[in-house]
């Protein structure tokens, strides 16, 4: 196999859409006909892409038994986006951006659960530094479950300037401390805002923080002093993601 797999609905719709000229294979369970699995393969293809009758067993196989729903894609991996890109992306979008920033994220495990949460919470970018830190590596994609190839991920070479960059985009730079000034509960994270976490065990380097707009704690309540990276980076992006949504929800007229 020459590329990663990606499956489930969602993820292999968000790839049809985003890259359909990097899909290599696309197979559908035969069993499978209902309307959404009918919207899917009219998407493929109206993008190029012909969609292979397969059995739930071969799929199940082939996916280690994950929750596939009867969808795989095989795609070509995905390269991580630069500064430029990264700018780009962040300038070009309708509503408040959402950016998940890993500071130093060095095991592979962590930034894999890091991009497959980005990816469920609708993040826009997933940026890290280019030195010192994971990168998309084939442990990282399968960690990741297809988020890798559905997230865009961005290496920067100096994450503090890319911090100022994306200040001067009109993002918010909150960083995650245990000694944060709020708790992430009593903080407004509806507007165009970059999460950043700091790495397994030494938390935001100095220059990071000093770049953050303000810090935020998770509230503590048992014994341990501090959570996993990725833990901490999914409990925060869903409080952005509920918060978003509820913001939305007021403002939707009463009928």
């Amino acid at each position: 196999m020459s590329g990663s797999l990606v499956y489930g609905l969602h993820a292999v719709r968000a790839v049809l859409e985003r890259r359909p000229e990097d899909v290599i294979r696309l197979s559908i369970a035969a069993a499978r006909d209902d309307l959404r699995v009918r919207e899917l393969r009219e998407l493929a293809a109206g993008r190029g892409v012909q969609a292979a009758a397969s059995s739930a067993a071969t799929l199940d196989a082939e996916t280690g038994g994950a929750a596939h729903q009867g969808v795989v894609a095989e795609v070509r991996p995905s390269e991580p986006l630069d500064e430029n890109s990264l700018l780009d992306l962040l300038t070009a979008q309708r509503t408040p951006a959402l950016v998940l920033v890993l500071d130093g994220v060095s095991d592979p495990h962590n930034l894999g659960a890091c991009l497959r949460t980005a990816d469920a919470a609708g993040a826009t970018a997933v940026v890290a530094p280019r030195d010192r830190a994971a990168s998309l590596t084939p442990v990282v994609r399968k960690v990741a479950a297809g988020a890798a190839e559905t997230v865009p991920f961005a290496q920067v070479t100096n994450l503090a300037r890319s911090l100022r960059d994306m200040k001067q985009a009109g993002l918010w730079i909150g960083g995650a401390a245990e000694d944060g000034e709020k708790s992430i509960f009593e903080t407004d994270l509806t507007g165009a805002l970059a999460l950043v976490m700091g790495s397994e065990g030494r938390g935001l380097r100095r220059l990071t923080r000093e770049n953050c707009d303000f810090t935020l704690s998770l509230p503590m309540q048992g014994a341990v002093a501090s959570l996993n990276v990725s833990v901490a980076a999914g409990i925060s992006l869903y409080e952005a993601l509920r918060q978003r949504q509820a913001k939305v929800a007021k403002s939707q007229p009463v009928r």
